[in-house]
C-alpha cells in the first residue's frame, strides 16, 4: 500500500513539473550554491536570469565590456539598457534590467539567420554574470 503511494507522488510530481515548465515557456536551472542562491531560465534562444547585488549601471557596464571582448558592437541603447551585437556569427541581444537598486534582470537572446544559437547565449550571459563577481 505504501509503494504505490510513493509511485502516485512520483508521478503527480512528474506531471507538475512538466505543467510548470510548458506554462512558463522554459526551463528552470540551478546555478550556483547547492541552496541555489542563482539561476537562469532558458528558451530555444534566450538565456534570462535576475542578478542580486548590483544595480543597472554595474550590469550594463560588465554587459559592455564583456560583448566588446566577445565580438563586435553594432547598436547600444545605454538608457534602455539594449545592446546588440555580433559574437561568434550569430546576433546577439543584450537587455539590462532594473528590478530594485540591488538586482538586475539579465537577459541575452542570440540567433544566427533564424536558428537560436543557445550556447552563444549562455556563453555571454555566464561571462557577463562571472564579470559582475570580479
Amino acid at each position: 500500500m505504501r509503494l504505490s503511494f510513493i509511485r502516485q507522488e512520483n508521478v503527480l510530481g512528474f506531471l507538475g513539473a512538466v505543467l510548470l515548465v510548458s506554462f512558463c515557456g522554459c526551463i528552470p536551472l540551478i546555478v550556483g550554491t547547492v541552496a541555489g542562491v542563482g539561476g537562469y531560465c532558458i528558451s530555444p534562444d534566450t538565456v534570462e536570469g535576475i542578478i542580486p547585488g548590483h544595480d543597472q549601471e554595474m550590469a550594463w557596464d560588465a554587459a559592455v565590456e564583456v560583448i566588446s571582448i566577445m565580438g563586435v558592437i553594432k547598436e547600444r541603447n545605454d538608457a534602455g539598457g539594449v545592446l546588440i551585437a555580433h559574437v561568434q556569427g550569430s546576433k546577439v541581444t543584450v537587455t539590462v534590467v532594473s528590478l530594485s537598486q540591488t538586482a538586475v534582470k539579465l537577459t541575452v537572446k542570440a540567433r544566427k539567420a533564424f536558428f537560436p544559437k543557445i550556447r552563444v547565449a549562455q556563453d555571454v550571459y555566464i561571462k557577463i554574470e562571472n564579470y559582475l563577481k570580479t
